[in-house]
């Protein structure tokens, strides 16, 4: 299969090269047989890092880590249906009556992204770059399933475009791209992306033939939105607690939220897999939660009293495992090109976004989740995180080499 592969490509590639008859089309085959076959360029002379991770594995190892949030997810929207429908369902059932709403979202997200991508390829001249892959995955899943197709298509145009190719494309990008899109379709039609009832698909067609009542008290809050309503004078815990929202459901995601971004369990999972393989910055990750179990343990046992904002008494444990801050650490802050680079960097950049998470959690009552905001605020500050630690890296060596 191989070899008919790569006499096939072989067979095709004068016709695209330079002089050739499809010679401003040649991005279209470098991208069909990129996804085919390894890479063919070889290194002659010079020094040079060898190593067997290229892009287009390192994206595919992206998109195996996050298979576990997918699953889950695709299953906790036909749970979070039947559940709302007073219904009990199986877990096929769950599964199924999930994907019908989650794949469409994600063929959309692809199909415009792509679209968007190819346009600039062939403008720009350049080759198609794995790394939308993963964009066009992330960006459906911090969405509700609610989410009108055309929305998810201006938004995944907006983050391709506004978000990467103006910066000059792949690896010039200062913003998360998928981020950027979701926080364009945030501020724009706020009224598909929040409240309680986008997370609720109870009613709508499943492909099945169950039929049930809706329960009158299921509203669909997430468990952000009950902690953030309850009074000052009340127990957030309590509050949760009493909404069904205890710390193992939301840690295994039987919860309403985004479609990938509710199970702890399953996005810890992906985890270790991107740091097994060396993918994923763990300085990052530990930066992050000790960042948000920092601040938000000064808040819940040093600020907090009886009748101020609820929120403050929140114990960090419950912020772990709420709203999108696991998914944003693993998969959104550790995005190598709008990250900090260096090692040190890399921990504090971690830090701060956790502690900018907490911050606007807590003190900001109109938007109870802060993972969003707090990841493109530090995306702007990266480099100049990384410009700091190399300067001081640089003046100790200096300093050293003057003593010796």
């Amino acid at each position: 299969m191989k070899a008919f592969l790569v006499n096939f490509f072989d067979g095709l590639r004068p016709n695209f090269e330079k002089g050739g008859k499809y010679e401003k089309f040649w991005w279209a085959l470098e991208g069909v047989e990129t996804v085919a076959l390894t890479p063919g360029e070889r290194t002659h002379k010079g020094a040079h890092i060898r190593d067997h991770m290229d892009m287009k594995r390192l994206m595919i190892f992206v998109l195996f880590a996050l298979t576990p949030a997918i699953l889950t997810g695709m299953w906790n929207i036909g749970f979070q249906a039947y559940t709302a429908e007073n219904l009990t369902a199986s877990g096929l059932d769950c599964f199924l009556r999930g994907a019908y709403h989650m794949l469409p979202i994600i063929i959309m997200s692809y199909t415009a992204g792509g679209l968007a991508e190819l346009v600039f390829c062939h403008v720009r001249g350049h080759e198609v770059n794995e790394g939308f892959l993963v964009t066009a995955m992330l960006f459906p899943l911090t969405l509700p399933p609610t989410i009108p197709l055309w929305m998810v298509a201006v938004g995944v145009i907006f983050g391709v475009v506004i978000g990467k190719e103006v910066f000059g494309g792949v690896g010039m990008n200062i913003l998360n791209p998928a981020l950027t899109a979701r926080a364009f379709l945030f501020f724009t039609y706020p009224g598909a992306m929040s409240g309680a009832k986008v997370w609720d698909v109870a009613g709508s067609a499943n492909l099945l033939t169950h039929s049930g009542t809706p329960i009158d008290s299921y509203t669909g809050a997430t468990a952000l939105n009950v902690a953030s309503g309850t009074p000052g004078a009340a127990s957030a815990v309590s509050a949760l607690t009493e909404a069904g929202f205890t710390l193992e459901k939301m840690a295994l995601g039987a919860i309403p939220g985004s479609m990938g971004e509710t199970s702890v369990v399953a996005i810890a999972a992906g985890a270790l897999f991107l740091i097994a393989t060396g993918i994923a910055s763990w300085r990052t990750m530990v930066g992050c939660v000790l960042g948000l179990v920092g601040v938000t343990s000064l808040f819940a046992y040093g600020v907090w009293e009886p009748g101020a904002n609820t929120m403050l008494s929140l114990p960090p444990a419950y912020h772990l495992v709420m709203g999108g801050f696991a998914f944003g650490t693993v998969f959104m802050a550790t995005d190598p090109v709008s990250s900090c680079t260096t090692e040190t960097g890399r921990f504090i950049y971690g830090v701060l976004i956790g502690v900018l998470c907490g911050l606007v959690r807590v003190v900001n009552p109109a938007y109870p989740e802060g993972m969003m905001l707090a990841i493109l605020f530090m995306n702007v500050f990266a480099p100049l995180i990384d410009y700091y630690i190399v300067k001081g890296t640089t003046r100790r060596r200096v300093a050293r080499l003057a003593a010796a």
